[in-house]
């Protein structure tokens, strides 16, 4: 009689768990939880230690003693199909949630526009949790910027784009948008236009509502 060789099962496939610091573990994970994730584990003692989950992937939640948010510098990225649809949800649960969807202080959520590959949630802690669009696209629009073909004008809108949704930094798009505007020469009206329409988006964000209206006064102008 031939006996048969049992195989051993292949063991699990390796896979990555951001796990995030917290200064109130009931607070986050209430936070998390007010915008669709679900609570699958929570440990008071002898640490705190939570997990949230929504669409197959997990964020670990621990207590550390001593930590200050606005010092908080932790991040962690997820890989998602459709940003846009997501970014519209969380939107509406901190609506919900806080009767608003901050774009500053904690918590807070990143400018979504059309087009855009990826957004960053802040949860109450400072953690940031950067929603990347799957494919090519996001490392595409990242670097358009050194594209040889483009103008001036035309490098300077897409290294905006780069500094406002990579790196949050509206200071930095706004400051390379004037450079680029008071240089500009040959360059067409519909990318003028275009500058100016970010530049009037960005005036806005920093709470300056004149420069706003005269940089969409002068977009409106070039309008053909």
């Amino acid at each position: 009689m031939s006996s048969v060789t049992e195989r051993p099962e292949a063991p699990p496939a390796p896979r990555t768990i951001p796990a995030l610091p917290c200064i109130s573990l009931d607070e986050t994970l209430a936070f998390w939880t007010a915008i669709g994730f679900t609570v699958t584990y929570r440990q008071a003692a002898p640490s705190p230690y939570g997990v949230v989950a929504r669409d197959g992937y997990e964020l670990h939640i621990s207590g550390l003693k001593g930590m200050k948010a606005d010092e908080n510098f932790t991040t962690c990225l997820v890989m998602v199909a459709d940003v846009e649809t997501l970014h519209a949800e969380f939107d509406g649960c901190l609506r919900t949630f806080l009767g608003r969807a901050p774009a500053k202080g904690l918590p807070r959520i990143s400018r979504m526009r059309p087009g855009q590959t990826r957004f960053t949630l802040t949860d109450p802690n400072g953690n940031s949790v950067i929603f990347i669009k799957f494919g090519p696209e996001d490392e595409v629009r990242a670097q358009a910027y050194k594209d040889e073909t483009l103008t001036p004008l035309q490098r300077a809108v897409r290294m905006a784009e780069r500094l406002r949704d990579y790196h949050l930094d509206d200071h930095a798009a706004s400051k390379a948008l004037d450079v680029a505007l008071r240089k500009a020469g040959d360059e067409t009206p519909e990318d003028r236009r275009a500058a100016l329409l970010m530049r009037a988006e960005l005036a806005r964000v920093q709470d300056d509502a004149a420069l706003a209206e005269r940089l969409e006064a002068e977009a409106g102008r070039l309008e053909g």
